[in-house]
């Protein structure tokens, strides 16, 4: 048997990149080059818009873009997942920075990063099946929404208003604009958004995100459109390593920031994984190194100036869509956008602001899947009601707390259905040895019940109390064999109401009871107490053998010759019931 420390070593062993990885790159390199290069080109824009939109600026939407997608593209988990700076972390960095400027961003997101490696080597990848497709798509919903949102100033030629609530900046940009109207930013970005959604339709392989931009920086610079504000100069390269923006003072107040950072970049980056996934035949990814390979890259990018990154699906889809088979597409990828860094910053530097935020409006236009959202709002009432109230969370909100408001109430709303699914009914007796003479005195003073389904705290209570409400019987019967689980709350209402019929002088006895349901019933007292008058029994023609026995003692039947009953022992572990 391995010790702790070897069991450690060997899980790590498992989330680092293999020769496999290594054979799938030579497999077809060409391929995957020209994968990474079209991916590079649609990723440029979108990696200086959500820079810019966190609040950092667009040369940390670069450095994301370019480290995080080497980092990842080497340790992560698929071999055809793109990372970079996602739009839907800007949600999440927008307080952040209003409240601890760009340091806090950088810290938030290297504990992320330590966080995401700590979730891999516990192995809670796989857990990312339990989130229901409601709550994902709600908050794919409200977090498309408020990209859209966060672009209107950008959009307007507007300084961006203080606040940190998109709803308020929003209305605040538009009183702005109202009393300065900038109409060449405004026509910039729906040209920009409307090329990249018609042409979209028409040429989905051709980079119009691109093209749009650099058709935008030409006009703005030929016509010395100065209502048209640039970008602003970037540096020509990427900053040296450092953790000089690290703050031990302020990781107690940055914790629940950065717990919701890699609860959104795990979230987001498996779901992206899965997707690549369903749009190939043969690739499969590993959640468990996904995790391991986004940890590390959010480990690295706040060190060279980057915000936390994700796996991100546009770029990922482009990726699958272009022909890209392994890890060298995404390092092709990363490695254009850091020649882009190095050799043309100043051309990078003249885009109008206004053409990112057309880009990124047309990117959460088309974050929205209408056909998904249709038939999650025509699925059931629950689905549709978790979906609107994870959307509305995460834009009055945040994304933190419109994921527990969307996982809390679709966990009530199925336990609810699980609840409904249990029954009790009344059941026939089985005439057994009796005449019908002797079987017709004993339906009169004997009842049996079956429980099908579960026995917890949602449903116990619903019938079990009326159970308690029997009356005008001497002997209850309850089959226990379709039980099928039962908690402390269902085993302290049996308990509650055999005690209720005892006192009213009706006996209770059970049968078919399970061996794994005997620890919740004798762990309150519930087991002890039927078994302390002999009424558990194995089958129920035991138990109605019982009823018979017990009605011959008291003096309701005549004594006649009958099969001796037996009572279950606390060795018994028959469960017919």
């Amino acid at each position: 048997m391995r010790s702790p420390s070897g069991r450690a070593v060997a899980r790590l062993t498992a989330l680092l990149p293999g020769r496999t990885d290594l054979a799938e790159m030579r497999r077809d390199p060409r391929r995957d080059l020209l994968a990474g290069i079209t991916v590079a080109i649609v990723a440029l824009p979108l990696a200086l818009g959500f820079g810019v939109s966190s609040g950092l600026g667009a040369a940390a939407g670069l450095a994301t873009a370019v480290i995080a997608g080497v980092v990842a593209a080497v340790f992560g988990g698929s071999n055809l997942q793109v990372s970079g700076p996602p739009g839907a972390m800007t949600v999440v960095l927008v307080p952040i920075v209003a409240e601890h400027g760009a340091s806090g961003v950088l810290t938030v997101g290297l504990m992320a990063g330590v966080m995401l490696v700590a979730l891999a080597l516990l192995k809670a990848g796989k857990y990312m099946q339990y989130v229901p497709a409601p709550v994902v798509e709600g908050f794919t919903l409200g977090i498309a929404c408020v990209i859209g949102l966060q672009q209107i100033p950008n959009a307007l030629g507007v300084p961006k208003p203080e606040g940190d609530r998109v709803l308020v900046v929003t209305w605040r940009a538009l009183e702005e604009f109202a009393t300065h109207p900038n109409w060449t930013s405004v026509a910039f970005a729906l040209a920009v958004a409307a090329v990249m959604l018609i042409g979209a339709r028409r040429r989905p392989t051709i980079p119009f995100s691109i093209l749009a931009v650099i058709t935008a920086t030409l006009v703005a610079q030929a016509g010395g459109l100065d209502a048209a504000q640039p970008i602003g100069d970037l540096p020509s390269g990427l900053p040296a390593p450092s953790l000089a923006f690290l703050d031990p003072g302020a990781l107690g107040s940055l914790l629940a920031p950065a717990v919701a950072v890699a609860a959104l970049a795990a979230l987001e980056s498996l779901l992206s994984a899965s997707v690549a996934d369903g749009m190939t035949v043969g690739q499969k990814h590993d959640p468990d190194r996904e995790l391991f390979g986004q940890g590390l890259a959010n480990i690295a990018a706040p060190l060279f100036g980057g915000v936390p990154a994700t796996g991100a699906i546009a770029r990922t889809a482009v990726n699958v869509r272009t022909g890209a088979g392994s890890r060298l597409a995404a390092l092709t990828h990363a490695a254009v956008l850091a020649v882009i860094v190095f050799a043309a910053a100043p051309l990078v530097s003249r885009i109008p602001l206004a053409a990112l935020a057309g880009v990124l409006l047309a990117t959460a236009i088309r974050m929205v899947e209408v056909s998904s959202l249709r038939a999650m709002a025509r699925a059931t009432r629950s689905d549709a009601l978790i979906l609107v109230l994870t959307a509305v969370a995460t834009l009055a909100l945040d994304l933190v707390y419109a994921v527990i408001i969307g996982l809390v109430v679709a966990g009530a709303l199925a336990l609810r259905a699980v609840a409904q699914q249990a029954r009790l009914d009344q059941v026939p007796l089985d005439r057994g040895d009796h005449s019908a003479e002797e079987h017709a005195l004993l339906a009169e003073h004997i009842v049996a019940y079956r429980i099908d389904g579960p026995l917890f705290f949602a449903a116990a209570h619903r019938f079990l109390l009326e159970l308690a409400e029997v009356a005008d019987v001497r002997v209850v019967i309850l089959r226990m064999s379709r039980v099928t689980t039962i908690d402390a709350t269902g085993a302290l209402v049996l308990k509650d109401v055999v005690e209720k019929l005892n006192r009213r002088g009706t006996v209770v006895m059970t049968s078919g009871i399970r061996p794994g349901q005997r620890q919740a019933l004798e762990s309150v007292g519930a087991l002890e107490l039927l078994r302390r008058e002999g009424r558990e029994y194995a089958t129920t023609p035991e138990a109605i053998r019982g009823a018979h026995t017990y009605l011959e003692c008291v003096g309701v039947m005549p004594t006649v010759p009958a099969q001796t009953s037996r009572p279950v022992s606390r060795e018994t572990e028959e469960t017919a019931g």
